[in-house]
């Protein structure tokens, strides 16, 4: 058979699938239409290994001890309060941040006595300190003391004086303030972007 009368048969036979609706009818013409499916190379199944339970287990583990890190990873960082933006220096503001830096040279003796302030200033809050924590001190000795005396003259006075101030609770103070307030004001809560992954 010639490689010419083998061409005339494959167009005969038309053998590229025509899918039409008036094509799926059998063919009484001299056109055929076939369908070819493709060779599918299958092969059997992989024997599942048998894995040792202690190499399992120690997996298990792994997995178990990641989402334990995450979780507590998560709880660390839900302390963090929301950043507000308005607090938030901008970041063209820190690029400039050297170009606006002023150099200034002060001379030595400048120097030393702001060292020296700052060093009085220090002193002086520390003896502040010491002196308000004497205070208290001294003024919680003393109530202990008399409430000790008092527990010895009347056990129930003692119990009254022990007894919570509920008039004193509800305390409110007005003092002055800079502007005054903004009515209906939205305070803003600033923008929060939630990056935590979902446990299904």
């Amino acid at each position: 058979m010639s490689w010419s009368s083998l061409l005339c048969q494959l167009k005969r036979l038309c053998l590229t699938p025509k899918f039409n609706v008036s094509n799926r009818a059998i063919s009484t013409g001299e056109n055929h239409f076939f369908r070819s499916t493709p060779c599918l190379m299958a092969e059997p199944l992989k024997k599942k290994k048998k894995l040792d339970p202690a190499i399992v287990r120690a997996r298990e583990e792994r997995k178990k001890k990641k989402v334990e890190k995450q979780i507590r990873r998560l709880e660390k960082n839900a302390k963090q309060l929301k950043p507000i933006s308005e607090c938030e220096v901008s970041i063209t503001l820190l690029d400039e941040k050297p170009q606006r830096q002023r150099n200034i040279c002060h001379s030595a003796d400048i120097l030393e006595q702001r060292a020296l302030l700052e060093k009085k200033w220090a002193n002086f809050k520390r003896v502040q300190l010491l002196r308000d924590l004497q205070m208290i001190d001294r003024v919680t000795l003393h109530q202990q003391r008399a409430l000790d005396e008092l527990k010895k003259e009347s056990e129930e006075l003692y119990n009254e004086a022990i007894q919570m101030d509920f008039h004193m609770i509800p305390f409110t103070s007005v003092g002055p303030v800079e502007t005054p307030p903004i009515e209906n004001y939205d305070v803003p809560d600033g923008e929060y972007l939630d990056v935590s992954k979902k446990w299904s």
